[in-house]
């Protein structure tokens, strides 16, 4: 918009330049009362002839050459203030865009509702549902994870709409030779408030026909861009059974390119073309985008890879050591993770349906088929989620846990010892008894550079057998022991 006026305004000044060139030439040409003659006379009608009285016509049109000019150059004076005017207008109008845009972000980290209260899992959310309800529905966000939220913009807040202008969150969706694609644009597409404010781009690698005729039946609703190099890459004998992540690593790169450099956008929303979103996914990300713009360790202890979001400034960071390979478990390492962390969702707003893939369906039978998808949609952005920044963040979660009693893992299996909803704390201290105590409680026990999944600060909460637990590192924890994978 700014562009366009600024055009009207160097189009305006032409026209006057131009307007008044014109209008010298013709008032200089034109005869006092008629049009002369080839013999230097007045054709019939006139009073005068050139001739007879040239001296003294000339200096009575020369007087009023001058006076029809200075009338023409003060109606022009009149549209250059105009022109002026608007100009000015328009600059307001532009301070007073940026004004209410910068307010409307700050005021989404901190919206002014009733103040959130404690449920019995230890988040923040605003529920009246009994606490066993609420471990089953609640919705609000916790921090770690599973997905790394975004937003800036109440999409329900109809004052806000009309003040500023939303932030467009892209939704990237990277697809390969899986037909199914359709089950996860199909939900994208019903779930999109905006197509405007969440464009769809979905990124194709393989050259797989049947899979593009798949996405190009939807025509505008999504673009379709695709991963020209689609020729094998050169790799060390051991690693040629690891082909397909070489080539998941470099479609990654290209595709993010496309968003950032090509496309010209400032965040995305990475999702896999085997994931299927749930009702408030866009009201998820969008709510936290202030937040994750506002804190600068927010990255991720574990990453997850199941639906993500990513900054300009984070890809600037990234994209020139992008790996060859493995980007996920190369995200989560300590030169990379730089210790930050990630904000998760207690109940998924994604889950995977594809168990065949380039890692063979790993987890899918034991773990990620079992996950929940949220159903209940859950109004992100009316909640103040500034609890989530850091300074805010780390010291109440730390007494939580650490005030938890501390049973012994044969407690929580046998039950009857305890009383309660929890939370309880059960501690590890070494590699080998978190493992240990993970797969007897039912949690993933893989470790990547130290850091267990869904871990914050050592940290792993979740639900057993309908009470909360905590498992955790001895209080006092500093670091992570890459040493520990």
């Amino acid at each position: 918009m700014v562009r366009k006026k600024g055009s009207l305004i160097l189009c305006g000044a032409f026209l006057f330049v131009a307007w008044n060139a014109l209008l010298l030439l013709y008032l200089w040409g034109r005869p006092p009362n008629g049009r002369l003659t080839e013999r230097g006379g007045v054709e019939p009608g006139g009073k005068e002839e050139w001739g007879k009285r040239g001296p003294m016509n000339l200096a009575g049109e020369v007087i009023r050459l001058a006076e029809e000019v200075e009338a023409q150059l003060e109606t022009q004076k009149k549209l250059l203030k105009q022109i002026e005017n608007h100009r000015a207008a328009w600059a307001q109008q532009r301070d007073v865009e940026k004004r209410e845009t910068n307010k409307v972000v700050s005021d989404a980290v901190r919206q002014p509702i009733k103040p959130p209260v404690k449920d019995s899992l230890g988040i923040h959310g605003q529920s009246s549902k009994a606490p066993e309800e609420t471990a089953a529905t609640m919705a609000a966000a916790i921090r770690k994870g599973s997905e790394l939220v975004t937003y800036a913009y109440d999409e329900t807040n109809k004052a806000s709409k009309s003040a500023t202008l939303e932030v467009v969150i892209p939704i990237l969706v990277i697809a390969c030779d899986r037909v199914t694609v359709k089950r996860s644009l199909d939900k994208l597409i019903q779930y999109r408030p905006s197509p405007e404010a969440y464009p769809i781009i979905v990124s194709q690698d393989c050259g797989h026909a049947e899979t593009a005729r798949v996405i190009d039946s939807y025509g505008q609703q999504v673009t379709h861009i695709k991963q020209p190099d689609l020729s094998d890459i050169r790799v060390r004998p051991e690693h040629r059974k690891f082909q397909g992540y070489y080539k998941i690593a470099r479609h990654y790169r290209w595709a993010l390119n496309q968003v950032f450099r090509t496309f010209s956008q400032s965040t995305v929303v990475i999702v896999e073309d085997d994931l299927e979103v749930s009702v408030d996914f866009y009201e998820y990300f969008r709510a936290l985008y202030p937040i994750l713009r506002a804190d600068p360790s927010l990255w991720t202890d574990f990453f997850p890879g199941l639906g993500w979001m990513l900054l300009k400034e984070m890809w600037d960071e990234l994209e020139p050591k992008w790996p060859s390979a493995f980007w996920d478990d190369w995200m989560r390492q300590p030169e990379q993770r730089k210790d930050r962390s990630c904000i998760r969702p207690e109940i998924s707003r994604t889950i995977t349906f594809g168990r065949k893939g380039v890692s063979l369906g790993q987890f899918f039978d034991q773990y990620l088929r079992y996950i929940k998808l949220n159903t209940e949609f859950v109004p992100f952005t009316k909640h103040d989620l500034s609890y989530l920044l850091r300074e805010n963040y780390d010291d109440t979660y730390v007494k939580r846990v650490y005030s938890a009693p501390l049973v012994k893992i044969e407690d929580l299996q046998q039950g009857g010892r305890l009383r309660g909803g929890g939370p309880y704390r059960v501690q590890y201290s070494t590699r080998e008894s978190i493992k240990v105590f993970a797969r007897n409680l039912g949690v993933m026990d893989d470790l990547k550079s130290g850091v267990p999944r869904t871990g914050y600060r050592g940290i792993v909460s979740f639900l057993h057998r309908g009470r909360r637990v905590y498992l955790a590192p001895p209080e006092g924890w500093t670091q992570y022991d890459p040493s520990w994978s």
